[in-house]
């Protein structure tokens, strides 16, 4: 008996009778529009069993929970456990931040997600002269551990997972994170969650860097190292799609450059000498989810299948932990306009929807005036609803996959994980992800892409609803914006000049040549990193010492 997913079909008989559905209902007038999708795939009218028929089910699907766990890593996902519903926030000061974590924690959200500002981002301190009037203003403030003590003050570190979206300064947060909460005297064994620490996506994407390429990985290797020693429930890097989608990616290239990424961290560790059954289980992942329903559906299972089956056969991993592929989403924040904001809360729930049927372990949902400002407590806390009433009142949590099987769900599946295989061989002939980005490769696709999307909506071959097309001539706002007081910035200056004129010098400075000395020496930076930390080291001390280690990275143009 075959193995297939329609085992019983009759192959001859379907294709005779579809090409006479297809005779017949060639004259049926259509609207004239592009049936693509946002990769630029031409859709069909109709998808049947022809289009499953070379799919084993076994070895290409696989019941959830089980290898290649393209429907779900887990066998009963969300009837078992919910997704982390963990919205990104963080804005102005510490103070403004923690009481926005309480807000969220008191009306149900279930982790927390750290944005820092700009300056952090970049490795400024509060009071750098490229910080000026960037501080709180699309994160929060953060340039010693007094910050840190403040943005999680009166929130116990053991009881709730902790996601920070922090990159090329990723192990100065890190650092933070944990002299806050050894200063609460917890386990580090027992903290949860996930620092984002893609440096790749940041060449390839987001453009927030500060070392070259390669010291960078080295400095991302050792946070691997360390958290496998000391933080076992903790992952060192989330492997970020998203922002390369938010860059103007197609939803395959995101699927390809995002995974190519994440074997390139394996790479690196190996060669570092890591053990991959080590690194590969605190390897996690972080999705855009778009607005081409079914295609965002099919990115996320492909993704579960690729990945597992490399980390399986390429990889040589024994441990079933690390083939699976586990991953945290958001809705897509390009999506969003300014016209008709209140038409975000449709977008954002079909987004999110499509996060949950592609078996998403964890979610943030954008919230309605994204797209003018960061959130209000309103907006905010009707995104947080979205995914209750997602959760407890569409039923789409009682089977896992339920869109498995879909003729055109599977075809999708199929044909982006072939889409994505070219991408992987195209990286491998030049050399590699590194490489790649050295020659501006990724970053051209997706330029290349953003382009001809952006004259797509321009010519109205995209309708953007209320952008290029049912406009409100004259419409006024009329949701409340959350503002940024510079009085922020004031009190944080501030704040930073009472540490440094109360902290011990000769700590710090024994501390800075303490990094000095481990950055020059090859020796694993996070326990110095963390005892410079406890001495109230600034982000920007620690990131300027590393500058004269490891240098500056300037992009090369490509055009």
């Amino acid at each position: 008996m075959s193995t297939g997913i329609t085992p019983t079909a009759d192959f001859e008989k379907l294709e005779a009778d579809f090409q006479k559905w297809q005779e017949k209902n060639r004259a049926t007038n259509e609207q004239p529009a592009k049936y693509e999708n946002l990769s630029w795939e031409k859709i069909k009218p109709l998808y049947t069993p022809l289009d499953t028929e070379h799919i084993d089910y076994t070895g290409e699907l696989g019941n959830s929970g089980e290898f290649p766990y393209t429907r779900g890593i887990h066998n009963n996902l969300y009837r078992g456990r919910l997704w982390t519903m963990r919205l990104f926030a963080g804005f102005g000061t510490p103070e403004d931040t923690n009481e926005r974590f309480k807000y969220l924690l008191a009306r149900g959200q279930t982790g927390l997600s750290v944005a820092f500002d700009l300056p952090a981002l970049m490795g400024w301190d509060c009071d750098h002269a490229l910080s000026a009037g960037e501080v709180g203003i699309c994160g929060v403030s953060m340039s010693t551990l007094a910050d840190m003590e403040v943005i999680f003050g009166g929130i116990n570190l053991e009881e709730v997972s902790t996601s920070m979206t922090i990159n090329c300064t990723a192990a100065m947060a890190m650092a933070g994170y944990i002299a806050a909460a050894q200063k609460q005297g917890r386990n580090l064994k027992n903290l949860r969650g996930t620092i984002q620490n893609d440096i790749l996506k940041e060449y390839i994407a987001q453009k927030e860097w500060i070392f070259p390429p390669r010291p960078s990985m080295r400095v991302i290797t050792d946070m691997f190292e360390y958290t496998v020693k000391e933080m076992p429930q903790f992952n060192p890097v989330s492997v970020s799609g998203y922002h390369i989608r938010e860059a103007g990616s197609t939803a395959v290239q995101e699927l390809a450059f995002t995974l190519a990424d994440g074997f390139a961290y394996i790479e690196h560790s190996i060669d570092a000498g890591l053990d991959v059954d080590d690194v590969a289980p605190k390897i996690s992942f972080f999705f855009n989810s778009h607005l081409d329903f079914f295609e965002e559906i099919a990115k996320f299972r492909a993704a579960r299948k690729i990945w597992a089956k490399r980390m399986r056969e390429k990889y040589h991993a024994k441990n079933e932990r690390s083939w699976q592929l586990r991953f945290h989403t958001q809705t897509a924040g390009c999506s969003l306009t300014v016209q008709q904001p209140e038409n975000n809360i449709v977008r954002t729930a079909l987004q999110a929807l499509a996060a949950v049927l592609g078996g998403t372990q964890s979610l943030h949902t954008n919230s309605m005036d994204e797209a003018l400002a960061l959130p209000s407590d309103k907006a905010v806390k009707i995104a947080l609803r979205t995914q209750q009433v997602i959760a407890h009142e569409t039923g789409v949590i009682n089977a896992v996959d339920p869109l498995g099987g879909s003729y055109y769900v599977e075809a999708l599946t199929l044909k982006m994980e072939q889409e994505a295989e070219k991408y992987f061989e195209t990286i491998d002939r030049l050399g590699g992800v590194v490489a790649a980005i050295e020659k501006g490769y990724q970053q051209k696709e997706i330029s290349d892409a953003a382009y001809r999307y952006q004259l797509e909506v321009d010519r109205k071959e995209r309708v953007i609803v209320g952008v290029n097309e049912f406009q409100e001539p004259g419409e006024k706002l009329d949701i409340p914006i959350l503002t940024i007081s510079p009085e922020a910035e004031r009190r944080q200056i501030q704040r930073l000049r009472d540490v440094k004129a109360s902290r011990n010098n000769a700590d710090v400075d024994a501390a800075l040549a303490s990094i000095a000395q481990a950055a020059s020496d090859g020796k694993n930076l996070m326990p110095h990193l963390i005892t410079a930390t406890h001495a109230y080291v600034t982000l920007g001390e620690m990131c300027e010492v590393l500058r004269k280690e490891f240098g500056t990275y300037e992009e090369t143009p490509v055009f």
